[in-house]
């Protein structure tokens, strides 16, 4: 059975950093495409990151370009979301999702055929 659990959320100050951590169960990180998405209140779920190890890095949604950083980390079979200089919009239940069929990652929101979900972790900014 193919699970993924993240962790890593929290509350945390506008400006400070969180890393979020997506653990499969059932496939390798090594396989196919791993992305980000997150939900803020009243919101659609929208992707923020893509990356695969074909691919060998990450994509980024404009919104959050040059503030994260995707990686993935094959000895520990876990995707890494590091986010610096965190602001109140960045508020949101972020979640992994996988899909090992594909062949590198698609372009960002133009797939939305992902396999498997995280139960996602809330990030809150504190005012």
């Amino acid at each position: 059975e193919v699970q993924l659990v993240e962790s890593g959320g929290g509350l945390v100050q506008a400006g400070g950093s969180l890393r979020l951590s997506c653990a499969p169960s059932g496939f390798t990180v090594d396989k196919g495409a791993i992305a980000w998405f997150r939900q803020a209140p009243g919101t659609k779920r929208e992707e923020i990151s893509c990356i695969s190890k074909k691919d060998g890095r990450g994509t980024y949604a404009d919104s959050v370009k040059d503030r994260f950083t995707v990686s993935l980390d094959i000895a520990q079979n876990k995707v890494f979301l590091i986010k610096n200089n965190l602001k109140p919009d960045d508020t949101a239940v972020y979640y992994c999702t996988a899909d090992f069929a594909l062949d590198g990652c698609p372009s960002l929101r133009a797939y939305y055929g992902f396999d498997y979900w995280g139960q996602g972790t809330q990030v809150t900014l504190s005012t």
